[in-house]
């Protein structure tokens, strides 16, 4: 039995269910292709500022009061989050009160009004976002990292925007980009938990009028190489750093092979940067190793807040680690840990109605089709350790390793001999 339940509307909009018949409650979401690398320079932060504005009112709930009121009535959650490549709307509640929470939703996405007294008050909460963003340097961090990466094009740009951006944002600037990506074919309704058995029909009922309408793909990520170290100057007790190699696309055929390489080097307490950094130097509260992957580009990449007196050391000793990898074979009782690892987490993650729907929705967006999660189990249990070895030797090597830092530097050249 399939993990998902697939169908399209004649619109071109899909309807992806997973039923678990044991399940109490139900997750509606509606995730879009569309985020910010959907932008351009002069509406950089306009798709995260749209999420925003859906939520301020619309002719039947005028305010964001009654919208938020509505699905606190029914002990519901109602939440979203834009990303580079997509943007997501969804409820979780009690499974009885489904049509409420769709009724909902889709009245946000297809009747909102943007009012442009709304979008004026609504500016300064963005840029108060963004300081708390700028002020947390864990979360900066990356985008410093992905701006060194990718440079001025738009996955090199910032999701949240720039307050100039933010502060130059008209009811036209949303309007023109809702119009440009805002379409059926953009657009997949998930629903995950106790569905019931009217899905497909209340789906159709709720979009099956959406006007079809082609729409075009976003540019593709260009090379960009002008340098190998970025630094964020930032007066600070502690100094953040990403340090990774560019990687895959997201469809990659070794893409499984990748995750593991990711996994023996940061994945878990017991991992080789946390036991070497962490454990056995002290350099590092905080220290993991991740792959992510985007349509056409992507980054394996460990990230590390350190003592700023030790910085050096803490690179260094990452940079080993990566180049150990990408060396020697992984022995078979870490890689078998680090793919236990990996299946255990997957699992975790789609226990709930709520991960489950993520997880569907997410592949089903981003490469037109949601895997049986069995696929993804075996997938992971065909990587050997000769997979591993070759996809980090591929990968990792000296002229391949970039550097983000955040603290009180300003010499990037100093880094850069690190490396």
């Amino acid at each position: 039995m399939s993990t998902f339940e697939r169908h399209t509307l004649e619109n071109g909009m899909r309807v992806l269910t997973a039923n678990l018949p044991q399940a109490q409650s139900v997750t509606c979401m509606i995730m879009l292709a569309a985020g910010s690398r959907y932008e351009t320079r002069d509406s950089n932060g306009i798709a995260h500022f749209s999420e925003h504005m859906f939520f301020k009112g619309t002719d039947k709930r005028p305010t964001a009061r009654d919208i938020a009121g509505e699905i606190d009535a029914i002990g519901g959650q109602l939440n979203a989050f834009t990303g580079k490549e997509y943007t997501a709307y969804y409820v979780r509640c009690a499974a009885e009160a489904r049509d409420t929470a769709l009724d909902v939703l889709v009245d946000m996405l297809r009747n909102s009004l943007f009012d442009p007294e709304e979008i004026e008050r609504e500016k300064g909460v963005i840029v108060e976002e963004m300081n708390m963003y700028f002020d947390t340097p864990r979360d900066f961090v990356g985008g410093v990292y992905e701006e060194l990466l990718y440079g001025d094009q738009p996955l090199g740009w910032d999701i949240i925007g720039t307050k100039d951006t933010v502060r130059g944002a008209t009811r036209e600037t949303f309007m023109s980009y809702l119009q440009r990506w805002y379409h059926p074919s953009r657009m997949v309704l998930g629903l995950g938990g106790r569905v019931g058995d009217d899905a497909l029909e209340r789906a159709q009922e709720l979009f099956g009028d959406l006007p079809a309408q082609e729409t075009p793909a976003p540019e593709a990520v260009g090379p960009h190489a002008t340098g190998r170290v970025k630094v964020f100057t930032k007066q600070s007790d502690q100094a953040h750093i990403v340090l990774g190699v560019p990687s895959y696309p997201i469809e990659h055929p070794d893409r499984y092979a990748l995750q593991l390489v990711a996994g023996v080097l940061g994945g878990g307490m017991s991992s080789r940067l946390f036991t070497e950094v962490r454990e056995r130097r002290g350099l590092a509260y905080y220290v993991f190793g991740v792959n992510h992957s985007y349509t056409d580009a992507g980054s394996l990449y460990s990230q590390a807040g350190v003592d700023i007196k030790r910085i050096d050391d803490a690179v260094t000793t990452i940079a080993g680690e990566l180049r150990k990898i990408a060396a020697e074979p992984v022995p078979a009782d870490e890689l078998e840990k680090a793919r236990s690892f990996s299946k255990g987490r997957f699992v975790l993650e789609l226990e709930s109605p709520q991960g489950l729907t993520l997880f569907g929705l997410r592949r089903e967006v981003l490469e037109g089709r949601a895997p049986d999660l069995e696929e993804v189990l075996a997938a992971l249990d065909a990587v050997t350790a000769e997979d591993v070895q070759r996809v980090a030797a591929d990968l990792i090597h000296d002229e391949a390793l970039r550097l983000a830092v955040i603290g009180p530097f300003d010499d990037p050249d100093r880094f850069e001999k690190l490396l």
